[in-house]
């Protein structure tokens, strides 16, 4: 599976470690942060255990004081934040052992990017999961707060039903350590009963679309040729995603909000040692509906790219003309993408014959011609081959700025997935110099024309952007205190001295 883009989890996980390491205080509050740092959070497989010890006895302290409610306590954030601070440290701890970062994704973005997986909305241990590699073939998930959950609250009658299949692990020990790699694994655990666990687990994998011969009409001459007698013509260079850039405040701003994937339950905050706690309002479980998925499912290409061929199959746009020609090159470029998928690997290294290659710039001109009668869609095609290096411009600083150009006719055009694309692209600096400020104005855009993900994370930023606006003012005023009190102080100390 292809990397992602950074995700707003991604942000708010760093924003947790870089404020604990900096002892700064984490906003909403976090319980138990004292005990956490006495358990010398150092990102060792040990640290989990020191951890596993601290849940435990954070049961027994809490069913002492007889405050032992799992629905009150996930009301009150900072029990939620600490759960998911712990959440966050064990993705660190595993995506070390697989040497790369760990990958967030909210509930959002697990149904988008899996879905076949059974999301409860309302189930505070669904909505967030982080992904790693497993041999560099497929991604794998790990719902990191199900252990923590059963760690502190499981009992006979409070099962846990795992998203994945099988049985949540016992503690962040055993659920990291059963997940590491085969190698290192073995330290931990026998090979049986790695294997068995692995048998019990339900492997999320991304099916690819069967490749399919080429005969497909272009213009008035039939293209019969196969794709399985590869000539030494190799496609244009591969574009490889730039990584993610935000800056201080920006990243401050978004880990400071909590979005509505990780807030599903109440918002308010009770202290557990309320003689009165509030309990929680019921709330209706949905089940989430599986969205319709493309005919082209590319692993080989870069994410944003592949995102979009999906959102021009299931968002629609109407076009004025070229609708006709739009649909005539698809289905002949559709054929080359299900053939690069199925080769799982990059896609410079997918060749093809020099009569393949004949019949894909015939498809391309096809596409321009749609492209330059105003049909956004054929714009948004033609500009992804253009910003891969295999579109119809000779050389690749031309290709690049045809393509910028094409998506930005688009987005000028109001067409919401080039705006989302476009927002991409600059917050990535893919094809434009990065400028935060262009993908953000371009997000908007995107929302406003009705882009569902585009609406959703300016709602997350608008979010951030709230909290962070009322801590500066709590911190501001938190200020003003301290001096006053240091006036008054200061007032009395001279009033001894001169008595």
């Amino acid at each position: 599976m292809s990397a992602s883009p950074l995700t707003p989890l991604d942000y708010i996980a760093e924003g947790y470690w870089q404020d604990f390491l900096a002892g700064r205080p984490i906003v909403g509050g976090i319980a138990y942060e004292t005990e956490l740092r006495a358990c010398t959070l150092d990102e060792s497989l040990e640290s989990l255990q020191r951890i596993d010890t601290l849940l435990s006895q954070v049961r027994r302290d809490m069913i002492k004081s007889s405050i032992w409610e799992e629905a009150t306590l996930l009301i009150d954030e900072r029990y939620r934040n600490f759960m998911v601070f712990l959440a966050f440290y064990a993705g660190r701890v595993l995506a070390q052992q697989w040497q790369n970062k760990p990958h967030w994704y909210g509930q959002f973005e697990l149904r988008k990017r899996y879905p076949e997986l059974s999301l409860v909305t309302d189930d505070f241990y669904q909505h967030m999961a982080v992904g790693y590699d497993d041999s560099g073939v497929k991604e794998q998930l790990f719902f990191a707060l199900e252990p923590i959950g059963l760690r502190l609250f499981g009992h006979i009658d409070r099962q846990f039903d795992p998203v994945q299949g099988g049985q949540v692990d016992s503690g962040l020990y055993q659920a990291v350590s059963l997940r590491l790699p085969t190698i290192l694994s073995k330290d931990v655990h026998s090979v049986s009963e790695l294997t068995a666990y692995k048998a019990t687990t339900h492997q999320v994998t991304e099916s690819i679309a069967p490749s399919t011969d080429l005969n497909t009409h272009v213009g008035t001459s039939q293209l019969n040729v196969s794709l399985n007698k590869p000539e030494e013509v190799s496609i244009g260079a591969e574009h490889n995603q730039a990584n993610a850039v935000v800056t201080d405040s920006e990243s401050r701003a978004i880990q400071s909000a909590m979005p509505d994937t990780i807030t599903e339950l109440q918002t308010s905050v009770v202290s557990p040692k309320s003689e009165s706690p509030i309990k929680p309002e019921l709330t209706k479980v949905t089940k989430p509906t599986t969205k319709p998925t493309s005919s082209v499912k590319n692993t080989s290409t870069p994410e944003m790219f592949t995102q979009l061929l999906v959102e021009l199959d299931e968002i629609a746009v109407p076009q004025p003309t070229g609708d006709m020609q739009y649909q005539q090159a698809r289905k002949v470029l559709d054929q080359f993408e299900q053939h690069i998928a199925k080769q799982n690997k990059p896609r410079r290294q997918v060749i093809f014959s020099n009569d393949h290659n004949t019949a894909k710039n015939k498809a391309l001109l096809i596409l321009q011609s749609a492209a330059e009668d105003d049909n956004t869609a054929a714009m948004l095609r033609l500009a992804m081959y253009e910003l891969l290096g295999e579109g119809l411009a000779t050389n690749s600083d031309d290709s690049k700025k045809s393509g910028v150009e094409w998506v930005n006719q688009a987005a000028s055009k109001n067409d919401s997935r080039a705006q989302r694309l476009l927002s991409k692209m600059y917050y990535q600096g893919v094809g434009v110099s990065q400028d935060i400020d262009s993908g953000k104005y371009w997000l908007e855009q995107a929302a406003d024309n009705g882009h569902a993900e585009a609406a959703n994370l300016v709602k997350q930023w608008q979010q951030a952007e709230m909290l962070l606006t009322t801590q500066k003012q709590e911190q501001h005023s938190t200020k003003r205190y301290q001096l006053l009190i240091g006036a008054i102080i200061a007032v009395a100390l001279l009033i001894i001295v001169i008595i």
